[in-house]
């Protein structure tokens, strides 16, 4: 049920040297951090704002969009904006007035290099409204286990070390919750709640099914062909469609389904764990491919390859984008080699400051299987992704997947299928554009200076990586004893890394702890290093 909206004392002085919708946001900042006005709690419209301080909607709407980008406040579909949970002092709980001053003085920020650098909010972010937040799932599997190696690509947060959840000696009084900034991790709360409940009344009207469909709901993949045309350029059939469990799903069909014990399969070096341990799970031996800023090394590839995994819209972990040269090459290498490709699109929908490049699926169907997820756009616990193939090829893989019973749940599908046909799947993910960007900028604004290190693989995606001069696990160590957790780059490798650096993901957390860990992390990059850490230099 909807709450009505608060009344509070808000003054518009045109006689003031500070423009009014700087006025207005400062006089609700501090009345978040004092506690008048607590979270949960509605704040009137923007035009109910206008009529009362008696300015125009523009001014009022810019006041709304800057504290949205901050994280004080968050919108709810066809409801209003509230004062967010988690926002700065919005718990009700009075802090001491120099708390509050500071506050205010800081426009709601720790004070840091990032303060400044804060975008006003995209524009429709308010207007669209964004739903009230849902909490972030969290799961992992036992250490060295595929599934806890698949986790953080698929959006599962690693385990924290041993003792409390956050990472806590056991017996100690419990931690603040970590600022999570280890890359996978979606913006869960971004889900619009109505939008998620139609699609799950929608897939419970239908009955149980008698049998299981193993290449997937014939009206999933009929959508899908839809929305990747549309999303990413791939054109397909339905018959090309086989609906998985995700990415590592996928991977473990084509393993089980086309490889023989002792092939040889390329893996980017840096790469993706869980396709290392997967493909080795089957039997298989994986060779290292090297990877330079551009992506994937074509030309140096070995002879002998059955297929080679690649991710060339945003090469993970360092985020470089293969240009059209090397894809034309790469194609050109699958078919003298007699190889297939795997191309890993896992966030080619989130891109930035540059166009995004087609599927590389587009350029030769007959080289590629292209494999997609819901784990980046949605939540990892829908567990439910597709592979994009040749018909005979698909259905050979359908084939395995029967035999191994092996197939995304047919509820969850019925759920994707919804938000596809309604068009809230796009929806969402045009916001999360917004909404990634904004956190992204709070990032380039801390770091885009170099001062701290080079920022590599910032133009898409939900991460980026900061490659720097000092030890990254000493860096990282020191970021989890303040509240920190990101990750290095270090275990991408499957032998001794070659560059050094820090992955920073920026999907999992609201825009004010993104702010409050860069703060932490250039504190503790400004500290002295003894010496540079072995395999600084990025390979070119």
């Amino acid at each position: 049920m909807s709450r009505s909206a608060v009344e509070l004392p808000l003054v518009a002085d045109r006689a003031e040297a500070l423009p009014l919708s700087t006025q207005i946001v400062g006089q609700l900042r501090e009345a978040m951090a004092d506690g008048r006005l607590a979270a949960g709690e509605r704040l009137p419209s923007t035009r109910v704002l206008a009529t009362m301080l008696g300015v125009s909607r523009t001014v009022a709407t810019a006041a709304y969009a800057q504290l949205f980008a901050e994280g004080w406040t968050e919108g709810r579909h066809g409801s209003g904006t509230y004062v967010a949970e988690g926002a700065p002092g919005s718990s009700g709980v009075r802090p001491p007035p120099g708390r509050r001053a500071a506050a205010s003085a800081r426009g709601g920020f720790p004070p840091g290099p990032v303060a400044g650098g804060m975008p006003g909010g995209a524009p429709g972010s308010v207007a669209d409204g964004m739903p009230d937040g849902v909490p972030v799932p969290v799961a992992g599997g036992p250490a060295g286990s595929v599934a806890s190696v698949a986790g953080e690509h698929a959006g599962l947060t690693p385990a924290a070390p041993e003792g409390s959840p956050n990472g806590a000696a056991p017996g100690s009084p419990q931690a603040a919750p970590l600022i999570e900034l280890r890359p996978g991790i979606p913006w869960v709360p971004g889900i619009d709640r109505a939008a998620w409940r139609r699609a799950w009344r929608s897939a419970g009207a239908e009955g149980p099914a008698t049998h299981a469909e193993p290449s997937g709901l014939p009206e999933l993949r009929s959508a899908l062909t839809g929305y990747l045309r549309r999303s990413r350029g791939v054109r397909c059939t339905p018959a090309e469609i086989l609906v998985t469990r995700g990415v590592a799903g996928s991977l473990g069909l084509i393993a089980a389904g086309l490889l023989r014990r002792g092939d040889l399969v390329g893996v980017e070096e840096p790469g993706y764990p869980a396709a290392r341990a997967v493909f080795g799970a089957y039997g298989a031996r994986v060779v290292p491919c090297r990877v330079d800023a551009g992506g994937l090394v074509v030309d140096e590839l070995p002879a002998g390859l059955k297929m080679i995994y690649t991710t060339p819209a945003h090469q993970y972990p360092l985020g470089g984008r293969l240009p059209v040269p090397r894809r034309q090459a790469l194609v050109g290498w699958a078919h003298a080699h007699g190889a297939l490709i795997l191309e890993d699109d896992y966030d080619g929908e989130f891109r930035y400051d540059v166009a995004p490049l087609p599927a590389l699926y587009g350029l030769d169907p007959s080289a590629v299987i292209y494999l997609g997820t819901t784990t980046k756009t949605l939540t990892q616990t829908l567990r439910v992704g597709w592979l994009v193939a040749g018909e005979a090829l698909v259905s050979r893989l359908a084939e395995t997947a029967a035999r191994l019973g092996d197939w995304a749940a047919e509820p969850a599908q019925r759920a994707v299928l919804t938000l596809v046909r309604t068009g809230d799947l796009e929806r969402h993910i045009r916001r999360m554009r917004h909404e990634y960007a904004r956190r992204r900028a709070v990032l380039a604004a801390a770091f885009g200076d170099g001062s701290a290190g080079r920022m590599l693989g910032d133009e898409a995606g939900m991460h980026m990586v900061l490659q720097t001069h000092q030890d990254p696990r000493a860096v990282a160590t020191a970021a989890r004893e303040r509240g920190v957790a990101v990750s290095t780059l270090e275990r991408y490798y499957s032998g001794p890394p070659v560059t050094n650096g820090l992955l920073l993901g920026y999907g999992g957390c609201p825009i004010a702890d993104v702010a409050r860990a860069c703060e932490v992390l250039t504190d503790i990059l400004r500290l002295p290093d003894p010496a540079p850490a072995a395999g600084s230099r990025l390979q070119r």
